[in-house]
C-alpha cells in the first residue's frame, strides 16, 4: 500500500510539472491579405509560371527584426497574388522571377539598386509592381490545325523587354507547350506534343523581333481542346521563362 501510494505521489509530481512547464501558443492566427499584380511595365499582368520557375513574392517582417529572414509565396500565372495568412506588421517586400532585379548587388554584396517596397500590412493591403521583363512574347496569328497531320502551327514573336544591356544576354530557346489544362508552362506540359528550339551562342539574338514559327510533335488525340502558350528564355541567373499569354484549339 505504502508504494502504491508512493509511486502514484510521483505520478501526480510528474502531471503537474508537464503541466505547469508546457507553454501554449496564445497568438491569433495570420489573417491579413496582401494582394496585387506583377505587371510588364505598368502594363498587363506579368505572364508567368506556376510555383517553381515563376514568379515570387519576397516578404521580411520588419517589426520584429532588422535582418529577418525571407517568406515567399508564388504568383498566379497571369501575375496576379493573393495571400490572406498575413500576420499583421511592417514589412519590406520585392518580387523576384525572370526581369531586371528590383534589388541589385555589387561583386562585394553591397546592395546597389533597392526597388523593394515598405509599408504596414493590415486588414486588406494592395501593392502592384512594374518589371522590366528579359523578353516579351506576343502571339502574332492564332493556332491553326494542320488536320492531314494532326498537329498545331503557331507564330509567334519575342522581342526585348528591357534596354539595360546588362540584361540582355543570349535567347538561349523558345518553347511550345501543349497541355490539356489550362495550367500550362515549363512545370505543365505533355513532352509528347510540345516543342523546345534551342540556340547555340548568339543564334537566338537573330530571332529577336521576328515572327518565328513553330509546330507541334506528333499526332494530338482529336474530340479534345488543347492549352497553349510559349515561353522564351536567356541565358542569365536561373534561366526562368518569359510566357505568352495562353490560348486553347479544340481539336475535332
Amino acid at each position: 500500500m505504502k508504494k502504491l501510494l508512493y509511486f502514484s505521489g510521483i505520478f501526480a509530481v510528474m502531471v503537474i510539472t508537464i503541466s505547469c512547464s508546457k507553454k501554449f501558443d496564445n497568438y491569433a492566427e495570420p489573417a491579413e491579405t496582401f494582394a496585387g499584380k506583377v505587371t510588364n511595365g505598368g502594363k498587363e499582368g506579368l505572364q508567368t509560371e506556376i510555383g517553381g520557375g515563376g514568379t515570387r513574392i519576397k516578404m521580411e517582417e520588419l517589426s520584429w527584426s532588422d535582418n529577418p529572414t525571407p517568406y515567399y509565396f508564388y504568383c498566379l500565372q497571369d501575375g496576379s497574388f493573393n495571400n490572406s495568412k498575413i500576420f499583421k506588421g511592417k514589412y519590406r517586400v520585392s518580387v523576384e522571377g525572370p526581369f531586371v532585379p528590383l534589388v541589385q548587388s555589387d561583386s562585394s554584396g553591397n546592395v546597389t539598386v533597392d526597388n523593394s517596397q515598405t509599408l504596414d500590412i493590415a486588414g486588406v493591403t494592395n501593392l502592384d509592381f512594374s518589371v522590366e521583363p528579359f523578353l516579351n512574347v506576343t502571339w502574332m496569328s492564332e493556332p491553326v490545325y494542320n488536320s492531314a497531320q494532326g498537329t498545331i502551327t503557331v507564330q509567334v514573336k519575342f522581342s526585348r523587354g528591357t534596354s539595360n544591356p546588362d540584361f540582355q544576354s543570349n535567347v538561349s530557346d523558345v518553347f511550345f507547350f501543349v497541355n490539356t489544362n489550362p495550367y500550362v508552362g515549363n512545370n505543365n506540359y505533355d513532352n509528347r506534343y510540345s516543342t523546345q528550339v534551342s540556340y547555340s551562342g548568339t543564334e537566338g539574338n537573330d530571332d529577336v523581333d521576328q515572327t518565328v514559327t513553330i509546330t507541334s510533335r506528333e499526332t494530338l488525340p482529336t474530340g479534345r481542346t488543347y492549352y497553349l502558350r510559349i515561353g522564351a528564355r536567356v541565358d542569365y541567373g536561373l534561366k526562368y521563362y518569359n510566357y505568352s499569354d495562353i490560348k486553347s484549339i479544340q481539336v475535332p
